[in-house]
């Protein structure tokens, strides 16, 4: 099938939706409501940008017959600059409907379930979690998402043991999945007297929040165990018992929560971060089955690869997945990531449009 017959398709489905989203007895129907909706909105763009080439194209091919057509110099001269203008104009947008047209990652639109742990490094490491925390909590503020801390355990002023936490928020995972992986930072620490550089890590790891219908977990395969929250050095901060430990048997999965006071709470929190991990285990398997048909992809995403080094003494990061250096760390820290992963995003994209199959 041609790119422009694929398009044609998309347009013509788009405009049934259209049609179907105004039916009361769709809009009565909320599951089916909210189905259409969503695939209408996920065409959007891709037909928006396929309208605006297709008015380009018509310009451009008016502007071919003037200059054809006319030997008046001025109008010669007028359909030249038009034909210079709209031919940029239509490569421009060919070139977005290329990409558009490429398969899209089905978790890239869900929210995210964020966890970051202290590495090598002792003390720097987990000031360094605090760090890499307070930055994708600034990053998600610029895009309008929501933070929601699930698990946190404190290292000291500023530091972090561990967090978990839910972004939630339209395209969330489409930006954080390039920021799994392993974080390296090397500065010298305030207690170091000689100052020499210190390196340590921090890992960083992006799940997709899973739906119940991607996710089924029967409760025979879970083993259930509440117990008591203790504070700093086993102290107990509660009388209850409402902290909760939830085995998935099957898998050997084990999430624990204590934040919150309420039992529920912590166990609907522990849940999804269940589901979530169970997941992103069956995406793993998958991926496995499919990595020779991903090789386009920047990096794999492991837990243990290393994609990043944040160089304080130079202010300079570090991409190692595709060799980009960016001299702003204070900007990075303070949030404006995007200047990282915009580049590793028009990698991935041009390195699948080579590969991409789409026009024939």
């Amino acid at each position: 099938m041609s790119m422009w017959h694929k398009l044609k398709e998309v347009e013509d489905r788009y405009e049934s939706l259209a049609q179907q989203l105004s039916k009361p007895e769709i809009i009565g129907d909320r599951d089916l409501f909210h189905k259409y909706s969503k695939e209408y909105k996920s065409l959007t763009e891709l037909v928006t940008v396929y309208r605006s080439f297709s008015k380009a194209s018509e310009e451009l091919a008016g502007s071919k017959e003037l200059l054809a057509s006319s030997s008046d110099p001025d109008i010669r001269e007028m359909a030249l600059e038009e034909l210079r203008v709209l031919s940029s104009v239509v490569e421009d947008l060919e070139k977005q409907l290329q990409i558009l047209l490429l398969p899209k990652d089905p978790n890239d639109e869900k929210n995210v379930i964020l966890e970051i742990r202290a590495g090598a490094g002792g003390d720097e490491a987990s000031l360094f979690a605090g760090e890499l925390f307070r930055m994708y909590s600034r990053y998600a503020e610029t895009r309008g998402w929501r933070v929601e801390v699930m698990s946190l355990s404190d290292a000291g002023p500023g530091g972090l043991k561990e967090v978990i936490a839910m972004i939630t928020g339209e395209g969330a995972f489409s930006r954080f999945k390039y920021e799994r992986g392993v974080h390296r930072v090397q500065r010298v620490p305030a207690t170091e007297a000689a100052g020499r550089i210190h390196t340590s890590t921090v890992t960083v790891a992006v799940l997709p929040e899973a739906e119940d219908v991607e996710v089924k977990i029967h409760d025979k395969d879970l083993r259930i165990d509440v117990y008591r929250s203790g504070g700093p050095g086993g102290q107990s901060v509660n009388t209850t018992d409402s902290a909760v430990r939830i085995t998935h048997l099957p898998t050997g999965v084990v999430v624990a929560m204590q934040d919150e006071k309420s039992q529920i709470k912590n166990r609907e929190k522990a849940m999804r971060v269940l589901k979530a991990r169970i997941y992103e285990a069956k995406q793993a398997e998958l991926d496995a089955e499919r990595r020779d048909d991903r090789r386009s992809q920047v990096g794999t995403g492991d837990r243990s690869e290393k994609i990043r080094t944040y160089n304080f003494p130079q202010s300079r990061i570090t991409d190692h997945r595709i060799k980009l250096s960016v001299s702003d760390l204070d900007a990075v820290l303070g949030g404006d990531i995007d200047q990282l992963i915009d580049p590793i995003v028009a990698h991935y994209q041009a390195e699948a449009l080579r590969g991409e199959t789409v026009v024939q």
